[in-house]
């Protein structure tokens, strides 16, 4: 699979109208393959080549894509006559937030919108109102949004960030053109695992909140060390500030509750999105109902506007509550087989690591994992950015696309499993995996992850 040319016609012709081709930039890649259709395990692309999919879209297809049981739940929705009000509330967002309130307890009521990235804007803009100060905690290779607040330190270069700080904050690092300067002094950017650098900026600025993912999944999977999520919350009640769990990629994937369920510390607010709804357009804002009366409150000037025109749309709305039947069925079966499938994963590359003599860490929770060239989990972004072999990454993943195995071609991007692969499919990535590793050798020995011990 080295050639495309249908895809590369249809991306020539959409960049006549679209700038750069792709109506979300973050999904340009190289090669440029233009997907038509997804079943299950597996995507199809204009050329006529089938994927095992590991990418799924950032993540949110955890049941597989065009799963049956939700297609069917949308499908008869629309038969149903249920369209966009616009005017009241309906039966179908009063019965999804029942859903997740009942088997979230922590969650004590909700609200619906269209995008993760949504979400956090309003969920920081409520503990703004809340607290009425102005300052929040960011993470260093955390990704919460688009919005001015966030849309910074990522994948932040080295030589950009500067040496490890401890404790103390990064500079404003924007991924974005477009936030003016002034927005750029309340946002302050902190190493993950790290309470020592929270203490410090709580003891210098009003902070509003802390919004972090539970695990930094947009550059793989950065796990947060024993006691860094109680730390969190314990920092959180002594300074005042709200804390916000963004488990946009975490929630109802790892666990229904998310990764907060797993760990059992409990946040103040909680956004969710992606795997909400399987794939359809959908983001739950929750949490504790004293900040989230904050949209009605008596007092004009200290109410919350929260507002959308798709807000709870019943098409993704009845995708979201098909999603939450599946994975309660058979009391958490889902989740069940999907670990199962996750640590056959996991092994098969541990012996072809050891097989081929290459020093990598396989880093894995639940469904999602990232194979790391470095012989340690990273700690924090910094960690990782300073011994990952990069070049090697991406190349491994470019190797693996050409035999039918697609991660999405960007170093540290996390692969994900769905509910629809089979072990039959796991077999088939692994010989795909290990190919592809030994084709990577000479660029792994000039970075040092191959070890030669066979």
């Amino acid at each position: 699979m080295d050639s495309y040319p249908k895809s590369a016609e249809i991306l020539r012709r959409n960049r006549r109208y679209i700038p750069g081709g792709v109506v979300s930039v973050n999904r340009a890649t190289a090669p440029e393959i233009v997907f038509v259709q997804g079943r299950g395990a597996y995507l199809y692309d204009a050329d006529g080549n089938r994927y095992i999919d590991y990418h799924f879209a950032f993540a949110p297809h955890f049941l597989g894509h065009n799963d049956l049981h939700v297609n069917a739940a949308v499908e008869a929705a629309l038969r149903a006559g249920e369209s966009l009000y616009g005017s009241g509330t309906t039966v179908a967002e009063g019965r999804l937030a029942e859903l997740i309130c009942t088997h979230i307890p922590w969650v004590e009521s909700v609200q619906l919108l269209n995008t993760g990235s949504e979400a956090t804007y309003q969920a920081i803009r409520l503990a703004r109102a809340a607290t009425g100060r102005d300052h929040i905690v960011v993470m260093q290779g955390g990704y919460n949004g688009w919005h001015n607040d966030v849309a910074c330190n990522l994948m932040t270069p080295l030589e950009q960030l500067g040496p490890r700080v401890s404790p103390g904050e990064y500079p404003f690092a924007p991924i974005s053109a477009g936030i003016p300067e002034e927005h750029q002094r309340l946002v302050h950017p902190v190493n993950f695992n790290d309470l020592a650098s929270v203490r410090y900026v709580c003891e210098r600025y009003p902070v509003a909140a802390l919004i972090t993912e539970p695990i930094l999944q947009n550059v793989g999977l950065i796990l947060p060390e024993p006691g860094y999520l109680e730390g969190l919350r314990a920092l959180a009640d002594e300074f005042g500030f709200v804390l916000i769990f963004d488990e946009v990629k975490t929630g109802f994937r790892h666990a229904l509750g998310g990764y907060a369920e797993i760990a059992g510390v409990v946040p103040d607010l909680v956004v969710y999105g992606k795997a909400v709804a399987n794939g359809y357009p959908m983001a739950v804002l929750g949490g504790k109902a004293a900040l989230m009366d904050y949209v009605v409150h008596p007092d004009a000037r200290r109410r919350v506007l929260l507002a959308g025109t798709y807000n709870a749309h019943p098409v993704p709305t009845a995708a979201a509550i098909a999603t939450i039947e599946r994975l309660l069925e058979d009391g958490g079966e889902v989740y069940r087989r999907v670990e199962a499938l996750g640590a056959e994963l996991e092994h098969g590359v541990g012996e072809t690591l050891r097989r081929l003599g290459i020093g990598a860490t396989l880093v894995r929770q639940g469904s999602a994992c990232c194979l790391y060239f470095m012989d340690h989990r990273p700690k924090d972004w910094h960690d990782l950015a300073a011994h990952h072999a990069f070049a090697a990454d991406t190349q491994m993943r470019r190797e693996l696309i050409r035999r039918g195995v697609y991660f999405f071609p960007l170093a540290t991007k996390q692969c994900s499993i769905s509910a629809a692969h089979t072990p039959a499919d796991i077999e088939e990535t692994l010989r795909a995996w290990e190919a592809a590793l030994a084709s990577v050798g000479p660029s792994l020995e000039k970075h040092g992850a191959v070890t030669g011990v066979a």
